[in-house]
């Protein structure tokens, strides 16, 4: 078989803090950058986890955007470069970040997130930006993998996840198959 173009994807951004004054503005350079944000979750306690204390303190929330205009798979890296640099710009006095803006993508197969750490289910894409299969999309829900974060583990991600999915399946004109 002869390699043949892929549907583009599903732009989504998950961004947490604890100053969650920061939220608009954040929000509003990643539409700067990425267009309108066509699905908003209301703000989530991110608690599924305490790795991020050390840096951040307690009392995180987050709030996950999915973007109206589609990327293509390639674009992941250079988009993880410009997240990263987005929180290095909300850096406190003692560098440590305010802010953690993880981008990914959703296509209707599965859902991947962008990493700078290396792991056995990480595949390179470039500049030091890995993609992390997250979960995969099978007979009509989101399935969870071994390695699948605490927080996106959970009922109401993956509803919101599905509500994702369902919005980028109308915008490539497969959103009237079942599942």
């Amino acid at each position: 078989m002869r390699p043949r173009q892929i549907d583009p994807v599903k732009l989504v951004i998950s961004i947490f803090t604890n100053e969650t004054n920061l939220f608009p503005e954040a929000l509003s350079r990643l539409e700067e950058r990425f267009g309108a944000i066509d699905c908003l979750s209301e703000t989530l306690d991110f608690s599924s986890t305490d790795y991020y204390e050390g840096e951040f303190g307690t009392g995180l929330k987050r709030k996950i955007a999915s973007f109206e205009e589609l990327i293509n798979i390639e674009d992941l890296a250079p988009i993880k470069l410009f997240t990263n640099a987005l929180e290095a710009e909300y850096l406190k006095g003692d560098n440590k970040r305010r802010v953690n803006i993880d981008p990914g993508f959703m296509a209707l197969e599965k859902f991947v997130l962008a990493s700078c750490k290396n792991f056995s289910h990480r595949i390179y894409l470039k500049e030091g930006v890995f993609a992390d299969l997250t979960m995969i999309y099978e007979q009509g829900r989101f399935r969870s993998l071994e390695w699948t974060y605490p927080d996106y583990n959970t009922d109401a991600m993956k509803a919101l996840l599905k509500q994702i999915r369902k919005r980028y399946a109308f915008k490539i004109g497969k959103g009237l198959k079942r599942g």
